[in-house]
């Protein structure tokens, strides 16, 4: 009788080279790494929730979003407790008649972000903006939390 596979003394077939990831490296993938699609996508259309690009500048930031195709009276962005909102809530219906058979389209597109502004933010000066696709609002800072630029102080 033949031996297909030679078996080592210590009974195994293979080297076994499987790395398990540890339990802190698989938490710090988890919460570093994007939601999957199915979170973030509207479920009947496919669209995703706007992203949004946020920059810091030394008087202010900026949050813009791109959102084409809306008009500026489709968004409402709220305030409460430093939480700022921005949503949009669009039911289009469109009826035709053709002969005899009536055709009903409707679209319904709605979403929500919202991000804790951070204390140096000046909330009453804050201004919106809807051009090109691009919504954008500018959050002033403070003026106590404005960068000062670098000085040279002498010693006496």
């Amino acid at each position: 009788m033949s031996n297909l596979v030679s078996v080592p003394k210590n009974g195994s077939l293979a080297k076994s080279t499987l790395d398990f990831p540890t339990w802190s490296n698989w938490i710090d993938s988890f919460f570093s790494s994007d939601l999957p699609p199915v979170f973030t996508s509207n479920f009947s259309t496919g669209i995703n929730v706007p992203k949004v690009n946020i920059k810091e500048t030394a008087d202010a930031y900026w949050v813009e979003m791109a959102v084409p195709g809306m008009k500026k009276s489709d968004f409402q962005i709220d305030l409460d407790n430093q939480q700022l909102s921005i949503s949009t809530k669009i039911k289009q219906e469109e009826e035709g008649k053709e002969d005899n058979y009536t055709r009903r389209e409707f679209t319904y597109t709605c979403f929500r972000r919202s991000f804790t502004l951070p204390d140096s933010v000046d909330d009453g000066k804050i201004k919106a903006s809807y051009n090109e696709g691009i919504l954008s609002i500018h959050l002033p800072k403070k003026e106590e939390a404005r960068k000062k630029p670098a000085r040279t102080i002498k010693i006496s």
